[in-house]
């Protein structure tokens, strides 16, 4: 795995600490590099699970796919060292570097 990739999924598991009547579950692919932390209520379900956050990676690219945090994924990936310029937020419509 490259750099970007292990600080991308370091910061992204980071969000993986549960809290009151919640349980998070981290995720990934890294042959995809695909990076994400999944919620579910804990002990009787009122909600689906869903997405916390998630993170890809394409062409030395952070794309953002998900964010439903109170503390913002991509200010944690520049906290971490990767330039804003090479973070995509999907979810609040910037647009995506097409695929090689």
């Amino acid at each position: 795995m490259d750099r970007l990739g292990e600080i991308v999924k370091q910061v992204v598991f980071e969000y993986a600490g549960g809290g009151f009547n919640l349980k998070t579950f981290p995720l990934m692919n890294d042959e995809q590099q695909v990076y994400a932390v999944n919620i579910v209520d804990t002990p009787k379900r009122k909600r689906p699970a869903g997405v916390m956050v998630l993170a890809r990676i394409i062409d030395n690219h952070v794309i953002v796919e998900e964010d439903t945090t109170d503390r913002p994924l991509v200010d944690a990936l520049v906290q971490a060292g990767i330039p804003r310029e090479q973070i995509v937020l999907a979810y609040a419509g910037e647009a995506i570097p097409q695929e090689n």
